[in-house]
């Protein structure tokens, strides 16, 4: 039964007032501390906090006869901003933020002009920061605003700084709005956002933004801690792991997702199974699909709906790449060039070691991760005359090459870290474009689609994803087997996908849920 104010709205607004009173008093304010504040009679106080109390909008202290928000202030205010729930996916990680830095952690989302502060895990030291949850701190001076308005598109950010009150919490807080339009150039150029003594003298904080799988922009994370411990070379170290820790919440956060893939959605293509299928590449101009058994060894083809051998090979197949009009394939027992016809001829490459990775430009110049005989790995360019220049030195073996055409990168899977690199031959910078949890299977084949979207096959993972170009998943499909392998864009219109999976390494309980596997699959990618 609900309770009667009395007055409608005028008792709304009163009580709508002293939520407010309680929530500005953390320590929580009396009975006449509230009627004094807001002028209104103690009766009529007693009245609405009696209501409050009962909701649980409000809790009273018995032993310094106090009243503080209630839990149920705290659960509504967090339901406000769960879409699906912030809280939730960040809690695992402002928690490995606070154990990797020993400072406190927030987490916060923009509230008109404002940050509210939806969560905290409190740092190892006794002098640390301790902002107030459900707290609101301005847009301007605060590593959390600063980070969302980096993200916003120029229109809302350009609107929300006109409508900003640049007032000064600290002597070093920017005041200026062509000062703070520069700043945020900066912050978003960076990733992560630094508050250095702007909102409160002696704390620094790192920030970076939240974003989901819509690129829309949902909060805040950041560190904060005394300045002296968080010195300005200390917060530029800090900035990439917050950034890296905001982007793997924002991917937790898929919102219109499709609905989950039904067994059959991945369909398999009539024809044997391989040991280990592997490599398969579209050829537009022969309108065919190629693709290798690595283990039997052979290469396969797939033509107006017919899958048949079209050449057998002499050992195991490293990698295979399209070279023209002709396939070139690293195996055991060195390279070869295989025409439309399945006529090999033999290619003599003086190279440092053994071709563990291979991928080709459209132009036809070949990429590879060579295997030396040390253990150690390099990536680079090769040419038929064996001419091969180590462009990168690697920590980890390659499981697959991916030339990205758009922006002039190899991206490159590393199986043993779960992590998928960006290698850019401009500068020879190596960057991690995210790592997968072990959980998720290790990531084998890739492959780049026409949509800015990067297709990876989960050996052990039972499924093949597609991250968007942010590093956010943004499709799942299940495959009904165990170990997909690779993945190749083709067909009249480029919307089917071909996925090869292996069987050699699976075991035989999981052969008896999973007895396709080693097929080749074809699933629709629009």
């Amino acid at each position: 039964m609900s309770a009667n104010f009395g007055n409608g709205t005028g008792a709304l607004e009163k009580a709508i007032d002293l939520l407010q009173a309680i929530s500005a008093a953390p320590e929580g304010a009396s009975q006449a501390e509230l009627a004094a504040l807001l002028n209104l009679p103690r009766t009529t106080v007693y009245r609405l906090l009696a209501t409050l109390v009962a909701r649980g909008m409000v809790r009273r202290d018995p032993l310094r006869k106090v009243y503080c928000l209630g839990l149920r202030s705290f659960e509504m205010a967090r339901q406000a901003y769960s879409m699906p729930d912030l809280v939730a996916a960040a809690s695992v990680e402002i928690r490995a933020l606070r154990d990797l830095t020993g400072e406190t952690t927030y987490l916060a989302a923009r509230d008109g002009l404002e940050v509210l502060s939806l969560d905290r895990a409190d740092g190892a030291h006794s002098h640390r920061s301790e902002a107030v949850l459900g707290k609101h701190k301005p847009l301007h001076c605060t590593s959390q605003g600063k980070a969302i308005l980096s993200a916003l598109d120029d229109a809302t950010r350009d609107g929300l700084i006109k409508e900003i009150s640049l007032r000064p919490k600290t002597p070093l807080t920017i005041t200026d709005r062509r000062r703070l339009q520069a700043e945020i150039r900066i912050t978003a150029a960076r990733g992560y956002a630094i508050d250095d003594e702007e909102m409160e003298l002696g704390i620094r904080c790192v920030g970076a933004p939240i974003t989901d799988s819509q690129g829309k922009v949902r909060g805040a994370l950041s560190v904060a801690g005394p300045a002296y411990r968080l010195t300005r070379e200390r917060l530029d170290l800090l900035g990439p792991e917050v950034a890296d820790a905001a982007k793997r919440v924002g991917a937790q956060l898929i919102v219109d997702m499709p609905a989950p893939a039904v067994p059959d959605e991945a369909a398999p293509v009539p024809g044997p199974w391989a040991f280990h299928g592997a490599f398969p590449i579209w050829s537009q101009d022969q309108d065919c699909l190629y693709w290798a058994d690595t283990l039997a060894p052979a290469v396969r083809v797939l033509k107006d709906g017919i899958d048949r051998e079209l050449a057998r090979v002499e050992g195991p197949i490293h990698g295979m790449a399209l070279a023209g009009d002709r396939l070139f394939i690293a195996h055991d027992g060195g390279c070869l060039l295989l025409d439309a016809e399945g006529q090999a001829q033999a290619v003599d490459l003086d190279l440092p070691g053994r071709i563990q990775a291979l991928c080709a430009e459209p132009a036809g110049r070949l990429w590879m991760v060579i295997e030396a005989d040390d253990g150690s790995f390099t990536a680079g360019p090769a040419d038929m005359e064996g001419r091969y220049e180590a462009l990168w030195n690697l920590d980890e073996a390659s499981g697959s090459l991916r030339w990205d055409t758009r922006e002039n990168l190899l991206y490159m899977t590393a199986p043993e870290s779960g992590s998928i690199f960006i290698l850019n031959p401009a500068n020879q910078n190596i960057r991690r474009f995210v790592s997968m949890p072990r959980g998720s299977g290790q990531p084998a084949g890739l492959m780049l689609d026409g949509r800015g979207g990067l297709w990876v096959a989960l050996r052990d993972g039972w499924s093949v994803i597609r991250f968007s170009l942010d590093g956010n998943v943004d499709r799942v499909i299940g495959m009904p087997v165990p170990c997909p392998t690779d993945l190749a864009l083709g067909g009249p219109e480029l919307t089917t996908l071909y996925v090869t999976s292996a069987r050699q390494f699976v075991s035989l309980d999981a052969l008896a849920s999973a007895p396709l596997s080693g097929r080749l699959f074809t699933v629709s990618a629009s």
